[in-house]
């Protein structure tokens, strides 16, 4: 069986294709925002699975804090939100958010711990410890106001506080 050079060139066309668009991530998998969850990776020294969760985990939580239209300039600045979003663990609410507030504000450095809770439950389900929160936070926001302007990176510090 012989096969026509415009045959193998198109298997090639393909397999290149194929190749490009799952070298984003160590290991073969695509992610959603390559740059970010890089960058996430290499500061929480996580895989890029666990990061890519993590920054669902805590967008999902500014989504929750912001209104629409200040969600949109947030998730307008970073592609693949879609993809994070989803990423994120689904977590149980936490019927004791407000009791382990202080103890969680104490680990990670930020206040306002309320929603942060539910945050740090999915952390742990990514084998990342709550901890790790206080260092994510800045890895997005600054993203972010590189991505969408200082003031949609400001918009995401607050709803993250």
């Amino acid at each position: 069986m012989s096969l026509k050079p415009s045959a193998i060139a198109v298997v090639v066309v393909l397999a290149l294709t194929n190749a490009v668009s799952y070298a984003q991530v160590p290991g073969g998998a695509a992610t959603a925002s390559p740059e970010l969850v890089g960058a996430l990776a290499k500061e929480l020294g996580s895989t890029p699975k666990q990061a890519e969760g993590a920054a669902g985990s805590l967008f999902s939580l500014a989504k929750t804090r912001l209104n629409p239209a200040d969600w949109s300039k947030v998730a307008g600045a970073v592609p693949g939100m879609d993809g994070l979003l989803k990423a994120a663990p689904a977590v149980a609410a936490n019927t004791n958010a407000a009791s382990g507030a202080a103890g969680l504000s104490a680990l990670t450095g930020v206040a306002g711990v309320g929603g942060l809770a539910t945050v740090a439950n999915s952390f742990s389900k990514l084998g990342l410890k709550p901890e790790m929160i206080a260092k994510a936070v800045p890895v997005l926001t600054n993203f972010v106001g590189k991505a969408g302007g200082t003031d949609v990176g400001q918009l995401l510090a607050g709803a993250l506080k």
